[in-house]
């Protein structure tokens, strides 16, 4: 596959991230590529990005949303998860280019409108307090204790030894 671009790795982590029991949508996917890359990749990029790595067969859609192929799970399993995420992005980097597809798949089209969409989508779930789209936060008027959690005993005061 090639020419392999910093965004294709990051787009593939963010999937590993965003769908790890259920396909992804677009705003978790943008999410997640935040979180992974510490910036919202451009609508170009997320566009060119996908149908590139559905052609090579590494993206399905699947129920509305986008997740890994098998192929693309066995070419990120390797990568070292206690790594920082540069060398994280050059070890797949460098897995993706020796990586061959035997058939062409169909690319995933996706419209500027929709991932502008998914870009406000997050922007806008990211200045409110209470959720994002990767993990929604417990609410804080819940006053319920955590189950095994319980109210502690004062210590006994020091007696003085005379």
């Amino acid at each position: 596959m090639h020419p392999v671009h910093d965004i294709d790795v990051v787009l593939l982590l963010a999937l590993a991230l965003s769908s790890k029991r259920r396909p992804a949508q677009l705003a978790e996917i943008v999410a997640a590529a935040e979180v992974v890359d510490s910036a919202i990749p451009s609508n170009l990029q997320l566009i060119e990005s996908f149908a590139k790595l559905a052609r090579h067969g590494l993206i399905s859609a699947l129920d509305g949303g986008f997740s890994l192929t098998q192929e693309a799970q066995a070419v990120m399993s390797g990568a070292s998860r206690t790594s920082n995420t540069a060398r994280r992005i050059a070890s797949i980097k460098e897995k993706l280019v020796v990586h061959e597809t035997t058939t062409e798949h169909a690319p995933i089209l996706l419209s500027a409108k929709d991932v502008s969409t998914a870009i406000l989508a997050h922007r806008a779930s990211s200045k409110s307090p209470g959720s994002t789209l990767l993990a929604p936060k417990p609410s804080a008027d819940s006053r319920k204790p955590r189950p095994g959690q319980r109210q502690r005993k004062p210590l006994p005061a020091n007696r003085h030894k005379n």
